[in-house]
């Protein structure tokens, strides 16, 4: 039980839509306000009176319990909406929970947003000096850091310009760098990363990774499978803002790979007028689906996986050659692939609806995010009647069962094909002598 550094119990947390939300105040609002406040509050009071509306209240998280120990590596998932952030914003002190509580054991750092626990008007050295302080640092700890944060960061340039000056990218190079190198017992990690260059991105990782090494305790939220998969043994499911798995990763993301919560590779255009297209072909709507047609964002690499198109063809007397376009998270693009299907090779399209499939099969694409581009064209003479460039989306997590391509290495694979080849060794027993060579010689 002492080992526990993160005890979560009952918790929920509730929000009334519609409720004035307070904007951030000066110290010269604060007293204008003050100067003000009784006629404010007259007109408050009449106003309310006069027109008095309910408000809705909405749960971001219910019930919601859960422990890690120290040393731990938790990834939390689940689609957008499902508590990730409001979760992390309870356990790093910056909201509190409308029921149960929370108790931790050690210093948290904490990097939820850009520019989370930065003054834009100090420095980016004062920044570092101010966070270090704020996790109960003294200065000689944060001067002995210092100069790696900076390194880490890449920032040099710009380490005493002033932090309202710094790009989005920058802001998020130094926060990171600041939470992980002033050694907080508990790393809060929300999915920033998607900030930085990709690059940036997997020196983070690298660093989390060295950072769990050290016995300290990480929660890292993403939507990145193959990040989950690589750095957390341990994985929690939210969905609606309740706990639906909690358990070893490869288990809980292949779980929730084959629901529907991570179903959002999907778009569809209700308004024929603005859909993609002309006056030949429009398109209706594209997916990523798996083998009994549910719609789904992540997939096992061993699995195979479709891209279908809904369209209508709208001229009769066309060459309609559908073709996608796939380009990995480096904006390579992995390959292309035309419409094959030899029922209507080089034969004119009726008009009428059709829906479009084309299947990669299992073992073949590497782990990572994969941008899919739809496109219809006609080849004599070429034209392209529309190109979705970013349709859809979806992630390939590859298995650490053994199974697969990468068999028992867990760390990071390039390249963006992973295929499982047909290995075949021959042995011959004549050759034993040459291996028993080193030992004779002992």
């Amino acid at each position: 039980m002492d080992d526990i550094v993160i005890r979560a119990e009952g918790l929920g947390k509730q929000y009334r839509i519609g409720s004035h939300k307070a904007r951030y105040s000066t110290l010269r609002d604060t007293l204008t306000s003050a100067a003000a406040a009784p006629f404010k509050r007259l007109r408050a009071v009449l106003r309310n009176q006069s027109a008095a509306a309910p408000d809705q209240v909405f749960w971001a998280l219910q019930d919601v319990s859960f422990s890690v120990k120290r040393g731990e590596v938790v990834g939390i998932i689940g689609r957008n909406g499902a508590g990730k952030s409001t979760l992390l914003k309870i356990l790093s002190r910056i909201t509190e929970p409308s029921t149960g509580y929370v108790d931790l054991e050690g210093r948290i750092g904490s990097l939820l947003e850009v520019g989370t626990g930065f003054h834009a008007e100090l420095t980016g050295r004062e920044n570092v000096f101010l966070n270090g302080a704020i996790l109960g640092m003294s200065r000689r700890d944060i001067e002995r850091k210092f100069d790696q944060i900076v390194d880490f960061a890449e920032i040099e340039k710009f380490i005493d310009t002033p932090a309202k000056h710094y790009s989005s990218g920058m802001y998020m190079r130094l926060a990171f760098a600041v939470a992980a190198h002033l050694e907080p017992e508990i790393l809060v990690v929300d999915e920033v990363l998607a900030v930085g260059d990709l690059a940036f991105q997997k020196k983070c990782l690298g660093k989390m990774g060295e950072v769990a090494q050290t016995g300290r305790t990480v929660l890292f939220v993403s939507h990145n499978m193959a990040a989950i998969t690589r750095l957390c043994p341990r994985t929690i499911l939210l969905n609606e803002g309740r706990v639906m798995m909690d358990g070893p990763s490869n288990q809980v993301i292949s779980a929730y790979l084959q629901s529907e919560m991570g179903g959002m590779a999907a778009r569809r255009w209700s308004d024929p007028s603005k859909a993609p297209g002309d006056s030949i072909v429009r398109l209706n709507s594209v997916r990523v689906c798996t083998k009994d047609d549910q719609i789904t964002d992540a997939i096992d690499i061993r699995q195979p996986v479709g891209v279908a198109i809904d369209y209508e063809v709208l001229e009769a007397g066309h060459v309609l050659v559908p073709n996608y376009h796939f380009f990995n998270e480096e904006g390579v693009c992995v390959f292309i692939a035309s419409d094959v299907d030899r029922t209507w090779h080089r034969r004119p399209r009726p008009v009428g609806h059709y829906t479009t499939t084309a299947w990669i099969p299992g073992n073949f694409l590497a782990e990572g995010s994969l941008i899919v581009g739809v496109a219809i064209s006609t080849m004599e003479p070429l034209t392209v009647h529309f190109f979705e460039r970013d349709a859809v989306a979806f992630q390939v997590v590859d298995s650490l069962d053994g199974d697969s391509a990468r068999g028992d290495y867990a760390g990071p694979m390039p390249g963006v094909v992973r295929p499982l080849l047909d290995w075949q060794t021959q042995f011959d027993q004549s050759d034993q002598k040459i291996a028993a060579f080193p030992a004779d010689k002992q």
